[in-house]
């Protein structure tokens, strides 16, 4: 059975807290008719710090979408190497054990994907199966993990690789007033995260089943407006209710499985703010700590997009994971408004064999 194993994760060196934040958005929209609610509604994000790939003073400039686009590439690059060997040392496995990377970003675009370079630059095999998926956003992270087990699934002694990587700066938009945009200015952090599914050993969460969902007629909920000055984000207010139709699609997948969704031993789940995580604790019928994994990437990094899931995960399993065969859900929600699912059970029992063979 394919193992989710643990994730890698960094997030840039340069710092913006929520303090910066609001002195920003004092000075540079003084005069914006909404400005108290703009600041109410950072505030309520929970969020106290993010991180960045470039210096606030670069992050404010617009020096075009070409150069903005350049510096997604070269930032890709420099950092996501290392986050990739962390996620294969903590599987056991090198790059030659790989069989496939699914990448997922929504923040740049590249052609040839970032994993043809990284098939290049890290030493994979030539014939290492690509899936670059790139306009999932948030749910991104979640859709990497279900491709991954379906990868896994039809070639069981593969091994799959995750990569997340998303620098949502890079998609800041100085002339975009609207309170869904000077929302997101407060919300949106950078970070680089890697994970890899073995198709045998490992420990992690062994992965049983997944599912899709899409609110019908909510694709301009979450979207782009791609202008020549880049990707421009729109978020509706009604985002914030998605959690009441969709905890009863979660509760669905986890009843045609056997399993209750209200008594799961623990959640992964992205955060896209704190209301999202309150109603999903009220409407799943589970106590708000459940959410606590995903509730301090919010408050330490923001809202990572594709990235949170795998975050989240890493936090549990920092904090010792669960006893053998606790069971849990990991969901990812983003534009669609679509929600990405997966049941599993944690196994902390490590196929020695693969291993030492792997290092062999």
């Amino acid at each position: 059975m394919a193992t989710l194993c643990r994730p890698a994760v960094s997030v840039p060196e340069h710092v913006i807290t929520l303090e910066d934040t609001l002195a920003l958005a004092r000075s540079h929209h003084a005069d914006h008719p909404q400005l108290p609610l703009a600041l109410r509604l950072i505030e309520n994000t929970g969020v106290l710090t993010r991180h960045l790939v470039q210096p606030i003073e670069e992050t404010l400039k617009h020096p075009g979408f070409q150069a903005r686009n350049a510096v997604y590439e070269a930032q890709a690059k420099a950092r996501v190497p290392a986050v990739v060997r962390r996620a294969l040392d903590d599987a056991g496995l090198r790059p030659q054990d790989i069989q496939a990377i699914v990448y997922v970003s929504c923040t740049g675009f590249m052609m040839p994907s970032l994993t043809a370079w990284l098939i290049n630059a890290m030493g994979f095999s030539p014939d290492t199966r690509q899936i670059p998926i790139a306009q999932l956003g948030c749910a991104g992270g979640g859709t990497a993990v279900n491709r991954a087990h379906d990868f896994c699934t039809a070639y069981p002694e593969a091994n799959a690789l995750i990569v997340a990587c998303e620098f949502c700066s890079l998609c800041y938009q100085p002339t975009d007033l609207g309170i869904g945009s000077l929302l997101s200015n407060g919300l949106f952090g950078d970070g680089v995260a890697a994970a890899v599914v073995r198709g045998r050993g490992g420990t992690g969460i062994e992965l049983e089943r997944n599912g899709s969902y899409l609110i019908p007629q909510t694709e301009d909920w979450i979207a782009y407006d791609v202008r020549a000055t880049g990707f421009h984000f729109m978020l509706d207010k009604r985002v914030p209710t998605t959690m009441e139709p969709l905890a009863p699609v979660l509760r669905n997948l986890a009843e045609r499985h056997g399993w209750d969704a209200s008594e799961l031993d623990f959640y992964i789940v992205h955060a896209g703010g704190p209301r999202i995580l309150d109603d999903l604790s009220k409407f799943l019928q589970v106590p708000p700590d459940s959410f606590r994994f995903s509730r301090a990437t919010l408050t330490e990094y923001g809202n990572i997009a594709s990235a949170v899931v795998l975050d989240a995960l890493r936090r549990f399993f920092d904090e010792g994971g669960a006893h053998d065969t606790a069971r849990g859900l990991l969901a990812g929600f983003g534009p669609g408004i679509t929600a990405e699912m997966t049941l599993g059970r944690w196994s902390g029992a490590q196929d020695r064999s693969a291993l030492e063979e792997a290092a062999v």
